[in-house]
């Protein structure tokens, strides 16, 4: 979607008073409507479904419903095949959700922010999602696995090796690159790191998203992470 356009955004959040407040930041931007809200996974997908949003901030948890279940399922091949938009999921959490958040990234959400982000970056956050680039912020990644990782959150042997098996696909540059995704690194900063254009950064990305099968850069920095090469 271009940058220009209306980015419609739908808020998932059982607490009345959080959809409040995004409505309320997001709502002084001129480039960003909110065109619905819901109270839990379950009525998440009807409202998706009847406002077509390009951006949903999904609460992780909720009552009947949780926010894991229902990204999954707002990003399935049947829900996909009933929308006439993309929708690109952003869940909200706190540190104490964070190993749902990791199954959420894995599901195919679109980035995390923390429920205390600033209004500012908040807003930047959706406009950058809706437009085709995850959220994937180095500090908050990094403390999100070493979170994951001190409660036995860590990948299981089977998924270890499933990933580290994935990685060897990759060409010595394109492992290079993979890495400095798994460390929430930009374009840009890939790009001053090792000494490459952003062009040649953008053809590398998009040949380690086909050869690991990510839809994009959050599902990579996962795979790194379940490989343990961080």
């Amino acid at each position: 979607m271009s940058l220009s356009a209306t980015t419609r955004v739908v808020l998932v959040d059982d607490d009345a008073l959080v959809r409040a407040g995004l409505r309320l930041i997001l709502g002084g931007d001129p480039d960003l409507q909110v065109v619905g809200e819901a109270g839990d996974g379950v009525e998440a997908i009807d409202v998706v479904a009847a406002a077509e949003p390009d951006v949903v901030l999904m609460d992780i948890r909720m009552p009947r419903r949780d926010g894991l279940e229902a990204t999954r399922l707002l990003l399935s091949d049947a829900a996909r095949s009933k929308r006439t938009r993309e929708v690109r999921i952003i869940v909200l959490t706190t540190f104490d959700a964070d190993d749902m958040v990791v199954q959420a990234l894995r599901a195919g959400a679109h980035g995390f922010l923390l429920k205390d982000t600033e209004p500012h970056r908040l807003v930047e956050a959706v406009r950058l999602v809706a437009a085709g680039q995850p959220i994937l912020s180095p500090s908050v990644v990094a403390q999100l696995m070493s979170h994951v990782a001190a409660r036995g959150g860590d990948a299981s042997d089977a998924r270890r090796r499933d990933a580290s098996e994935r990685l060897t696909a990759l060409t010595e540059r394109e492992h290079e690159v993979a890495l400095a995704i798994g460390r929430g690194l930009s374009n840009a900063d890939i790009s001053r790191e090792l000494y490459l254009s952003i062009p040649t950064v953008k053809a590398h990305v998009s040949r380690v998203l086909a050869k690991l099968g990510a839809d994009n850069r959050v599902q990579v920095a996962i795979t790194v992470h379940d490989a343990d090469q961080r």
